[in-house]
């Protein structure tokens, strides 16, 4: 009984000292070539991602790595996959319900009630809406599908043990969204987001950088998101 008390303290505790972190988006001085190909990437990558309701460990692997420029967004991720499952689609098709792919949710002025959902899928195929909530603590939510940042380029590759994608997000194509409160970002500046990803492997995983403190099922809540903050 007491050990088993010990191990949910633990447990609690790690989880605690993981949702309170604030995670670096690193500076750079050369823009990085979206090919997927990470050998250039020299920002360091955090991880592994973790179930999304319960911070326990993913049975496959993931890691990201974020960078910024005075001009764009840079992210990278690298997926342990034994099993990739999905193909090539067209954009804004609907992969999250059916393919292996990486997403982001960036909440920049950390209101909870507009943020950027993008996604992208093993074969590079992508998508990208605004995320408009509906209801408090982002119960209920509508999309808009409209959206096409202008710009941006997604690229995956195979690896021998799995898949990477790369990212490239212009903020010029952020700052004209509306409502969404993007503006170009300076040193020390903060946004509120969450990286994920859908695995439809051997079992179906809902992985998070960040796990959420409320133990509930679903990557929209907003309420919840981890801290990013640009650094040098």
């Amino acid at each position: 009984m007491r050990l088993s008390y010990l191990f949910y303290f633990v447990v609690f505790s790690i989880s605690f000292l993981s949702y309170s972190q604030t995670f670096p988006i690193h500076k750079i001085s050369n823009p990085l070539i979206i090919d997927g190909d990470l050998s250039e990437w020299k920002t360091p990558f955090l991880g592994p991602f973790v179930i999304h309701d319960s911070g326990v460990k993913a049975m496959q692997e993931t890691y990201i790595s974020l960078s910024w420029d005075n001009e764009n967004l840079y992210l990278a991720y690298k997926c342990i996959d034994s099993k990739i499952i999905g193909s090539v689609k067209k954009h804004d098709a609907p992969i999250f319900k059916s393919d292996d792919l990486v997403e982001l949710f960036i909440d920049p002025d950390g209101d909870s009630k507009h943020y950027l959902e993008i996604g992208v899928n093993a074969f590079s195929s992508n998508y990208d809406m605004i995320i408009n909530c509906i209801s408090p603590l982002c119960g209920g939510w509508n999309t808009d599908m409209s959206l096409d940042i202008l710009g941006m380029i997604t690229s995956s590759k195979f690896t021998a043990d799995g898949y990477n994608v790369e990212i490239k997000i212009p903020f010029s194509s952020l700052n004209a969204i509306k409502k969404a409160g993007f503006t170009t970002p300076i040193v020390g500046a903060k946004w509120k987001g969450n990286f994920f990803r859908i695995d439809y492997g051997n079992t179906t995983e809902y992985q998070a950088l960040q796990s959420y403190k409320s133990l509930q099922f679903g990557f929209h809540q907003s309420q919840e998101f981890a801290v990013f903050e640009f650094v040098e």
